[in-house]
């Protein structure tokens, strides 16, 4: 396991001395959202330049740092056909980027049957499935030219909610340019706390083979709602998941979510005591 962050839950600064921080913090990679650590300059399709990959893979580099993931968390269920043609380009363009750049795979999760990208009954359908695949395979089938793997994150609140369903997209598209990224706490809906062992299990069974990074949080239920939270400081018994990623994954990226600058370190620690005493 290298256990990194999403660098905008770092401590915001210029982006050399976040990336210095964030490995005198003991992480050794880090989910990258451009547009969320980088202010100097508008992150659109005409700035994501060879030069700039370059720049930052020597920074990266030189603060022996992975780029697990660029996150280019769009919506591809969107039914506003002129704004998805601009969300593929958005995709596309980040592919390129990644290929120069190095980075592990291009993330996304797999949207909702709306243009404002908010939970709906209507992203269960087959129809909203039909429709994300068909536009991810496009996106998909850019990637294996550029010879980069996009994963996708199923979430329970979006198209992709559950194993079964990404497993379909993923025999449905059939490339091994298509990866997960397995988010174990992203599966739970709120009716699932009692069983979100059975879940996780479910999702390692049916998903392991294509996992390609692990994001790592934890936990609690509120007034009977989900509440994620970092790792270490919920319910969440992580033994599964760990077992997983050693036997299978054992150098796998795993980053992790919902931190702060203040338990990041205490996250990063509680995960490796795991791993060291399974």
């Amino acid at each position: 396991m290298q256990i990194g962050i999403r660098l905008h839950d770092t401590l915001p600064m210029a982006l050399p001395e976040r990336l210095a921080h964030t490995r005198e913090q003991g992480f050794s990679c880090a989910h990258v959202a451009l547009s969320k650590v980088i202010d100097d300059f508008e992150i659109k399709n005409s700035t994501l330049t060879p030069g700039f990959a370059m720049y930052l893979k020597k920074l990266f580099a030189r603060n022996d740092l992975d780029v697990a993931v660029l996150g280019c968390y769009l919506n591809l269920a969107d039914p506003d056909g002129a704004r998805l043609v601009e969300t593929i380009e958005k995709y596309k363009a980040q592919i390129r980027f990644a290929s120069w750049l190095g980075a592990g795979v291009v993330g996304t999760e797999t949207g909702n049957p709306n243009s404002l990208y908010v939970p709906d009954p209507a992203s269960r359908t087959e129809e909203a499935l039909y429709t994300f695949t068909k536009n991810l395979s496009c996106v998909v089938e850019y990637a294996e030219k550029m010879g980069v793997v996009v994963a996708i994150e199923p979430v329970c609140r979006h198209v992709v909610y559950d194993a079964r369903r990404a497993r379909q997209v993923l025999r449905s598209i059939q490339s091994p340019n298509l990866q997960i990224i397995l988010d174990p706490v992203n599966l739970l809906d709120d009716c699932d706390a009692g069983r979100y062992k059975d879940v996780v299990k479910e999702a390692i069974e049916l998903l392991g083979e294509d996992v390609a990074v692990i994001h790592v949080k934890d936990f609690s239920v509120s007034d009977g709602k989900i509440v994620s939270m970092a790792a270490g400081t919920g319910i969440m018994d992580y033994s599964d998941l760990i077992r997983f990623m050693k036997t299978d994954k054992p150098y796998i990226h795993a980053t992790l979510e919902d931190t702060v600058p203040e338990n990041a370190v205490q996250a990063r620690e509680f995960m490796e005591r795991l791993w060291n005493e399974a």
